[in-house]
This record gives C-alpha cells, structure tokens and sequence, in this order.
C-alpha cells in the first residue's frame, strides 16, 4: 500500500516540511510516485522513518542516522552505547540542577529572613545573579566551607546583614581610596586591607584561612558578575580585581612565606560569589 506525503505526516507526527527535508538529505526518499509525480511512501519507507524518527528523539544528528541505516549491524550498538552514556550524564546533570532549585527554594523560604524592600535596604547596589549562583552552587556543593557559609548566612537577621554590609562599604571606601592613591598591591595598606577582607568572610560566613582566601581571590579576576558582589558597577575601576587579587596573595605570603607552592595567576579579569562584599565564602 502507498501513501502521500501528507497521509505520512499525519501518521508519523511530523511536518511534510520534514519530510522533504529528509528526502532532500538522502536520508527517507519516498520508493514510489503517483501518476502525476507525487510522492508515494510505501510500508518500508514507513518502517524506516519509525527508525529515524526513534534515533532522532534518541539525539542523533541527521548524518550519524544516515551512517546507522547505511549498516545498522556494524553502527547501530557502539552508537546507542555511546548515547546511553551521554544521556546519563545529561540526567545526572539535570539531576543536580533539580537539587540546587530545591535548596535555591529552601533559602528563600527559610534563608535571608528579609522583606523585598528590608533586601533594597540592607544590600543596595550589591545584586545577586541566580545564574553564577547556581553555578557556584553545582560547583561547591561538596565543600564544607560552601555549607557552613550557607548555613550562617540564613541565619543572620536584619540588622546582622546592616553591619556586614556596613562593614564592607567602609573596607571598600578604603580600598578605593587606596587604589586612587597608586598604593602598591604588595605595600601594607593594601595588605591590611586583604586581611581585614579575611578576616570579615571568617567573622561572618566561613573559617577563611590565607590559602582559602586566595581561592576566592581567584574570583576577583574570573567573573565580573561575581566582581560586582565586592564592588559595585558604579564604584568599579580598571585593574581594580588584579590589585585586590594582588594584596589577597601578597598577605597570604606574608602569613604563610613557607609555602611552596606558588599560586598561578589568573587570566581574566572579573570576580565570583566567593569575593562577595558580603562574604561569599562558597569554597
């Protein structure tokens, strides 16, 4: 028995858009034709469309179906093996992602106990972006530091978060003030400075030792959205990140000049959630 075009695409679920294109990619061309040159699909041509169409849903490209069909003895397991593979990371991941919404809506249910407005109040200029929060959440979820961080931040009230916040402006106003002046990033202003800014994550979100703090001084030059936790847009300067990322190391020396191990200096200028004004300890 045959079948138009249009006939198919009510039986497969697809456009007859599709279906030229599938006849045009060389991959289902219809076996017969009508009297006056339409497409026909005869059963087998139904048979391997249900085949494409199952590898499509699967994920495979057009040409990787082309290749199976071309033999499916010698293609058809090594490719559903690797796509097994890739569909489970794909759900592990999703899985994951599933987990951070979860706890995302944990915290705004029973974490900063603010109203819209008490937010505006407390943090100002200082926005949180969901997204490299989400990201720092995938990418710190087995760190104790990360935890513990989360956990004290829940727990502070109102007027706990106006003294962080107050706090922070008068650290930043310095600091400023210091990059202003051309201070050097290893001189010890700005050193007292990386300091005081390790010993404010360690007063109110998490243990910050120097090589922690040097971990998320990292951040200060990898992630503008992450920058914009420690320093505003408005308030921000070029080379800003690097001289704070400077002092962060230069201090970590001078606490711990016995180390090693070098720290590598990053590439990009920018910041993270870890370098938040607010703490940020999501290491």
């Amino acid at each position: 028995m045959s079948y138009t075009v249009g006939q198919v695409a009510g039986f497969a679920g697809v456009t007859v858009r599709t279906l030229h294109h599938y006849d045009r990619a060389g991959l289902l061309a219809p076996s017969e034709r009508s009297p006056g040159g339409y497409r026909l699909y005869s059963d087998t041509d139904l048979g391997r469309l249900q085949q494409i169409l199952f590898y499509r849903e699967l994920g495979f490209a057009l040409d990787e179906i082309a290749e199976i069909l071309a033999d499916p003895q010698a293609n058809a397991l090594d490719q559903l093996r690797a796509r097994h593979q890739a569909l489970r990371e794909q759900i592990g991941k999703l899985e994951r992602l599933v987990d951070v919404a979860e706890r995302a809506m944990e915290v705004q249910q029973t974490g900063v106990r603010l109203t819209p407005r008490e937010r505006f109040e407390v943090f100002g200029e200082i926005s949180f972006d969901l997204s490299y929060a989400t990201e720092a959440e995938l990418k710190w979820q087995d760190s104790a530091g990360h935890r513990q961080a989360m956990a004290r931040a829940a727990e502070h009230s109102k007027e706990d978060w106006v003294r962080i916040m107050g706090e922070a402006a008068a650290w930043r106003t310095e600091v400023l003030a210091a990059f202003d002046a051309d201070e050097p990033a290893d001189g010890s202003t700005a050193r007292a400075l990386a300091e005081r800014h390790r010993q404010h994550v360690s007063r109110w979100f998490t243990d910050c030792p120097p090589a922690m703090h040097l971990r998320i001084a990292d951040d200060f030059v990898a992630d503008p959205r992450a920058f914009a936790l420690l320093v505003p847009p408005a308030q921000q300067r070029t080379g800003l990140a690097r001289y704070l990322w400077e002092a962060v190391r230069a201090n970590a020396a001078a606490h711990e000049p016995a180390d090693p191990q070098p720290h590598p200096k990053p590439e990009v200028e920018g910041g993270s959630p870890g370098a938040s004004s607010t703490g940020g300890g999501n290491r």
